[in-house]
């Protein structure tokens, strides 16, 4: 598995990718890994926004954002990860990570990888201190990774959100980078 920085040629796949991702959100019996219904399996036009124009802005500067994707031998997308910038102002020492592994790649590893290859780089940037993340706490595989790659729970707010009328809690995390 190649895991690679991702350019704004990689978008147009990589949407594709995120919208076939976000049809296994809570299907048959799977916790949700994203807050949003069910029945919205295609990824926000804002959000698709973000991706575009965040990849041209420097890191430290409102709205900047950088994506990695994990490519198998064919040239598909096996899996992605993403740090961005926190939306507040003074917080421009953190970064918020997103990520998602395609239902043929999962419970393989390639998770830790590329949670390692996102440490990794924010590591080598100046100011960067912290990544944080926001994980539905009923996703056990996702918390039980970010556990193991260093991350710690500081918060878990009960019933943050109600997705398709059920009630989710919400866990937040963060990694110190130094």
């Amino acid at each position: 598995m190649n895991i690679r920085p991702a350019g704004a040629a990689d978008l147009p796949p990589f949407f594709v990718y995120l919208d076939d991702h976000l049809r296994d959100n809570g299907r048959d019996g799977a916790p949700l890994f994203q807050p949003l219904s069910r029945a919205q399996s295609q990824l926000p036009p804002g959000l698709k926004v973000a991706f575009i124009e965040g990849l041209a802005i420097p890191v430290g500067e409102p709205g900047w954002r950088r994506l990695w994707l994990a490519v198998d031998s064919r040239g598909s997308i096996a899996g992605h990860i993403d740090l961005r910038a926190r939306p507040e102002p003074l917080a421009r020492h953190r970064a918020m990570l997103g990520m998602g592994v395609h239902r043929a790649y999962r419970r393989r590893g390639l998770g830790a990888q590329l949670v390692d290859t996102a440490i990794d780089w924010a590591r080598s940037q100046d100011g960067l201190k912290w990544i944080d993340l926001e994980v539905l706490s009923e996703n056990r595989p996702a918390v039980a990774l970010y556990l193991r790659s260093g991350f710690a729970m500081t918060a878990r707010i009960e019933d943050m959100l109600e997705i398709d009328g059920v009630s989710q809690d919400l866990s937040y995390m963060t990694r110190a980078l130094g």
